[in-house]
């Protein structure tokens, strides 16, 4: 796909056709992997010491966005997550579209994550973390709200080895496409 205006129309119409955009040195890229990544929701392993955790944090949903895209943007290693993919998705979390999943600890932001919601499906794009297992927290929180309000599709886009110890497997674009047209028409919301 070729650079576009990251407006909120041009995001969305992205999400539900399975793109996704990233700052590569400076340029905007769009990307559909094959194979693409995904967490099923039954198959996120919580380990017993990631439950003890669980317990540890106040997990909150979008008290602190705008701090949870910039601290998953301030990586040493460099990131993806440029200035214009804040402001766009600053601009979708505001329409109610890009939310934030954090796991609070005496009083400070410990770790969250970030991505957006459209129907039943949650694309994931970041996560951070200051505290041990803090960014589980927020995941394991993500996942148990996506199955309260009963979406069905959490796109972690590409695999980890820190998102396959948590269960993430890869499927083909195909068969993720499929999902995705399932999964954006759900009448279900994330908040």
């Amino acid at each position: 796909m070729r650079s576009l205006s990251l407006t909120p129309d041009v995001l969305v119409a992205a999400y539900v056709q399975g793109i996704f955009p990233m700052d590569v040195q400076g340029t905007i890229q769009w990307f559909s992997p094959d194979p693409r990544a995904i967490i099923e929701l039954d198959g996120l392993r919580v380990s017993r010491s990631l439950r003890q955790s669980c317990r540890k944090y106040e997990v909150r949903l979008n008290t602190a966005f705008g701090e949870v895209i910039r601290a998953c943007a301030d990586r040493p290693e460099g990131t993806w997550i440029s200035d214009e993919i804040i402001e766009a998705y600053t601009r979708l979390h505001e329409l109610g579209l890009a939310h934030s999943v954090e796991a609070w600890r005496d009083g400070e932001l410990a770790g969250g994550l970030y991505g957006v919601a459209i129907g039943g499906a949650f694309f994931g794009e970041s996560m951070f973390h200051r505290r041990t297992d803090a960014s589980k927290v927020a995941l394991v929180a993500l996942v148990e709200r996506m199955k309260a309000r009963g979406m069905v599709l959490l796109d972690t886009q590409f695999i980890t080895p820190h998102l396959a110890s948590l269960g993430a497997i890869e499927i083909p674009r195909r068969t993720y496409l499929a999902r995705l047209r399932e999964a954006v028409r759900m009448p279900v919301a994330f908040e």
